[in-house]
C-alpha cells in the first residue's frame, strides 16, 4: 500500500511531504521510503497564518480564506507526493494547526486548516484528515500522535539499551519514552523553535535563527532564563500538550518586558537555545533514558544540538532518525503516513498511555477521491514493530 503523508507543524514554514510503501508480514510492518520533499510557504501565506495564530484576533472570513489557500497548497504538495510514490492509494494530511484548545489540563478541541477536498480533487486519491479530534473526543490530549510511530520503531530494541526516547524538535519539543514491557509514554515538553523563531522575527526580521548563528554569538542571560524556566507548564504531569496558544510572540515579549533592562538580541537567542536544551535534558534525565533519537527542524541547529550533546555527555547517546533510515526533517510526515495505514485498517492511531484517552481511537475523517471509498475489513491485531527499508 502506497501512502503520502503531509505535515505542517507549529513553525508554519511549509509542507513536508513523504511517500512510503507499507507491507505487513505477521507482526512486522515494513515501511519503504519512496522519497520526501519540503514545499515552503510563500511570505504572503506564512503571514496569513501568523496573522490569525494566538494571541491575534481573526474573522470567519479570514479563516475561510486561509482554509482554502492551505488546502490548495497541500494539494500541490500531495501531487508531488503522488509523483514520488509512482501512484498512491491514500493521502494523509495533518493540515495546519491554528488552535489547540487546552484548559484546566484538558484538551477540549483542536483546529487544523487545509480543506482536504482540494487534495482529493487534484489527485483523485482518498484523503484522511482531522486526525486529532477523535482522540480528544475520547478524553485525550489529541497530541502528540507521533509516539505510535516511535513505539513501533524503538520498542523492539533487541540488544540495544532501554529505556530509549524519541525526541522531536519542532516548534514545540515533544518526547516519547519507550521501555518495554511498560506502555510507551509521550508528551509535549515545551518550546524548541517556537520562541527562537519569535525572537528572530522580533530582532532580525528573519523567520528563524539559521544554523544558530545569532545564538552562537550571544551569552546566556541568567535573569531571563530564570524567568522562562518558572513557566508552570514544565512542572505539569503528563499527559499534556501545548502550542502557540501559550508559547507565542506575546509570551516572549512579556518576559522581556518584565526584566529591568533588555538584554542584547544575540543573548536572547542564546538564552532561548539554552531553555530548549535544559528543558529537554531535564525530561530525558527524569526517565533515565540511555539513548535519544532526535528529529525535526531543530536537528539542523548546530548550536542547539551541540548544547544537547554537552548536557547529555556520560548519560545518554544522542542520534538522529536518519541513522535509522528515517530522514529527520520528514519523520513526522512519515509518521502520519503510518497513521493513515492504521486508520485504513481500522486500527487505533493514538496511544492512551500517551494522550490520556479512555481508549485508543481510530483517527481521522475521510474525503473520497475519484472512486467510491472502500475500506478493507478491520485488521485482527495491530503490528508490533516497524522496520524501515526496502
Amino acid at each position: 500500500m502506497r501512502i503520502v503523508g503531509l505535515m505542517s507543524g507549529t513553525s508554519h514554514d511549509g509542507v513536508d511531504v513523504a511517500a512510503a510503501e507499507f507491507d505487513r508480514a505477521g507482526d512486522t510492518l515494513r515501511l519503504a521510503p519512496l522519497g520526501h520533499r519540503s514545499l515552503p510557504y510563500d511570505d504572503e501565506l506564512r503571514g496569513a497564518i501568523a496573522g490569525l495564530l494566538p494571541p491575534a484576533g481573526t474573522t470567519i472570513e479570514a479563516v475561510c480564506r486561509l482554509d482554502t489557500r492551505l488546502g490548495q497548497r497541500f494539494a500541490d504538495a500531495a501531487a508531488v507526493g503522488v509523483e514520488l510514490a509512482g501512484g498512491a492509494d491514500l493521502i494523509v494530511s495533518h493540515g495546519q494547526t491554528v488552535f489547540h484548545w487546552v484548559a484546566g489540563g484538558r484538551a477540549h478541541g483542536t483546529l487544523q486548516l487545509g480543506a482536504p477536498a482540494w487534495i482529493a480533487a487534484r489527485t483523485g486519491v482518498p484523503v484522511l484528515s482531522d486526525l486529532r479530534s477523535a482522540d480528544i473526543a475520547a478524553g485525550g490530549q489529541g497530541a502528540p500522535l507521533v509516539p505510535v510511530f516511535d513505539a513501533l520503531l524503538l520498542g523492539d530494541g533487541g540488544d540495544r539499551p532501554a529505556p530509549r526516547a524519541a525526541l522531536n524538535l519542532g516548534g514545540i519539543a515533544n518526547l516519547t519514552v519507550v521501555a518495554p514491557p511498560a506502555p510507551p509514554i509521550g508528551y509535549d515538553i515545551g518550546p524548541a523553535n517556537a520562541l527562537l523563531d519569535a525572537a528572530a522575527r522580533r530582532f532580525y526580521r528573519e523567520p528563524c535563527d539559521v544554523d544558530g548563528r545569532h545564538a552562537a554569538r550571544g551569552r546566556v542571560h541568567e535573569p531571563l532564563l530564570e524567568l522562562l524556566l518558572a513557566e508552570p507548564f514544565y512542572a505539569r504531569p503528563a499527559p499534556k500538550s501545548t502550542g502557540k496558544e501559550l508559547f507565542h510572540d506575546g509570551y516572549l515579549d512579556a518576559r522581556l518586558d518584565a526584566l529591568d533592562g533588555a538584554p542584547p538580541a544575540d543573548d536572547v537567542l542564546a538564552t532561548l537555545t539554552e531553555l530548549a536544551a535544559r528543558t529537554v535534558t531535564a525530561e530525558c534525565a527524569r526517565h533515565g533514558v540511555t539513548e535519544v533519537i532526535a528529529a525535526g527542524g531543530g536537528v539542523r541547529n548546530p548550536v542547539l544540538m551541540a548544547r544537547l550533546r554537552e548536557l547529555a555527555a556520560g548519560r545518554w547517546r544522542l542520534r538522529d532518525t536518519g541513522e535509522l533510515g528515517v530522514p529527520a526533517r520528514a519523520k513526522e510526515a512519515y509518521a502520519f503516513a503510518l497513521l493513515g495505514w492504521l486508520s485504513w485498517h481500522g486500527l487505533p492511531g493514538a496511544l492512551p498511555s500517551v494522550t490520556g484517552a479512555r481508549a485508543g481511537a481510530v483517527l481521522g475523517s475521510w474525503t473520497p477521491g475519484a472512486a467510491p471509498l472502500r475500506l478493507p475489513p478491520r485488521a485482527a491485531s495491530p503490528p508490533r514493530r516497524l522496520r524501515v527499508g526496502r
